[in-house]
């Protein structure tokens, strides 16, 4: 009934995963600022939200997912290019 890999070795379904989950961890980095005032420099927090993209990509590689690992490499650039326009601009 269900398949032993659940998501399908592709580019676009890594872009895609590498895309969302640092913005989920984006958000909840904001939230948290909002709440805790030790959390006010934030470069760390960004680099980090992006750094979960790591584990993803090793686990991909481990499961022999390699066009999708590749996809969320694609995207965790994407990323960090942001951020860098970011900083550039602040």
């Amino acid at each position: 009934m269900f398949k032993k890999d659940f998501i399908k070795d592709n580019i676009w379904i890594g872009l895609i995963l590498g895309l969302i989950f640092p913005a989920i961890a984006y958000i909840f980095v904001e939230v948290l600022k909002k709440n805790l005032r030790i959390l006010e420099k934030d470069d760390l927090l960004y680099i980090g939200c992006v750094a979960i993209n790591l584990f993803l990509v090793r686990y991909l590689f481990k499961k022999n997912q390699e066009n999708t690992a590749r996809g969320i490499v694609a995207s965790t650039f994407i990323c960090a290019f942001i951020f860098f326009i970011y900083k550039v601009r602040h």
